[in-house]
This record gives C-alpha cells, sequence and structure tokens, in this order.
C-alpha cells in the first residue's frame, strides 16, 4: 500500500492537482484532489480479494469502464468499484500512476472534454 500511496502522490504532482488531502474513510487510506478538480481515490483490502488491494473510485464515474479500456490485462476490476491491484510481484507503476491522475483529475478533465 506504501508503494500505491506514493503513485498516487506522484500522479498528483504530475497532474498539478497537488496537494491532495490524505484521510482516512471507513477506515481505510484515502485521498482527496482540490474541490472539483477530480474524485477521491480509496485504498483497501478484504478477505474476500485477499491476494489483491482495491484502488476504489466513486461508483458514478466512468473511470473503471475507462481503466478497463485502457489496462484489460494489467488488473482485476470489481464492477464500477475498483481496480484491483495484485499484492504480490511488481506492481504495474505506470498503470497506476496513470488511473490515479485520472481520478485526481475526473471533473476537471470532464469539463474540458465536454462530457
Amino acid at each position: 500500500m506504501a508503494q500505491i500511496r506514493a503513485l498516487i502522490l506522484a500522479a498528483a504532482d504530475a497532474t498539478q492537482t497537488a496537494p491532495i488531502v490524505e484521510t482516512l474513510k471507513w477506515g481505510e487510506p484515502a485521498y482527496l484532489p482540490p474541490r472539483k478538480m477530480g474524485t477521491t481515490i480509496r485504498l483497501a483490502w478484504s478477505a474476500k480479494h485477499r491476494d489483491h488491494c482495491g484502488l476504489y473510485v466513486h461508483c458514478q464515474t466512468d473511470l473503471i469502464s475507462r481503466c478497463r479500456t485502457l489496462f484489460p490485462e494489467e488488473f482485476g476490476y470489481l464492477d464500477n468499484r475498483a481496480v484491483l491491484i495484485p499484492v504480490t510481484g511488481p506492481i504495474p507503476e505506470a498503470a497506476v500512476q496513470q488511473i490515479a491522475g485520472m481520478a485526481l483529475t475526473y471533473h476537471r478533465d470532464k469539463r474540458s472534454a465536454g462530457r
């Protein structure tokens, strides 16, 4: 999780959404971009998906659908809620950072794209 946190913070710097607020939501690490810029990212592990760490986003976004298109083989997915990152083996860092950047800029990019 520490490695994923570092990738989220790097994405915030790269997308000019830093500083982001680090907090807990439901007892899990959450990363909040500036208001009206993006959507919250939350990290969670559960016994139900014990071999993965979930990178959760708001379920009413199209982020997970976009991730499935961009990264069909790199990750597992949980409905329209989360990207499932394996807890063992190398993390696809560039892909995780790109996903984090997409979440942190979701509303900003949505406005500029006219979605």
